[in-house]
């Protein structure tokens, strides 16, 4: 595996981002941004079903939810790990926000990425945080992830 590679994988849905190159290269330039290295960093976008099996059994929450993150980094200031997003979830929280679903994955993707580098959205404060961090890199993204 080479030093930085961003995957994009699915499991059990139909799903393709429009261009891998582009996603690949924000989220880079995402990490980057943040002074960090971005390392190996695995996409797996699923079903509800699926992440509720991983929420369960790595986590020990018995409920549905858009992503789970597992950090995998072992060197300093290298971001690495795995993000599950569930796109029907995704779908569901797009139609419930009145987002478009460009914008719903672009938020869940970088909100997996904020998650690796280091930020929390537990107390509002956090939450404010992420959020300010969310729209200032989806302002960045020039092009489209999804038809």
């Amino acid at each position: 595996m080479k030093e930085t590679e961003i995957n994009i994988f699915t499991q059990g849905i139909k799903f393709k981002i429009k261009n891998e190159e582009k996603f690949s290269d924000w989220i880079i330039g995402t990490i980057v941004n943040e002074g960090k290295i971005a390392g190996a960093i695995n996409f797996i976008f699923c079903n509800d079903s699926y992440l509720l099996k991983i929420n369960k059994k790595y986590l020990q929450h018995d409920f549905y939810t858009d992503i789970v993150t597992f950090d995998n980094s072992d060197k300093e200031n290298e971001i690495s790990g795995d993000i599950f997003i569930s796109y029907e979830r995704v779908v569901e929280n797009a139609e419930k926000l009145s987002k478009s679903l460009e914008d719903e994955t672009s938020r869940v993707s970088i909100h997996g990425i904020l998650h690796l580098i280091g930020y929390k959205d537990i107390e509002s404060e956090e939450i404010k945080e992420m959020r300010n961090k969310e729209d200032q890199y989806i302002s960045q993204k020039k092009f489209k992830i999804i038809n």
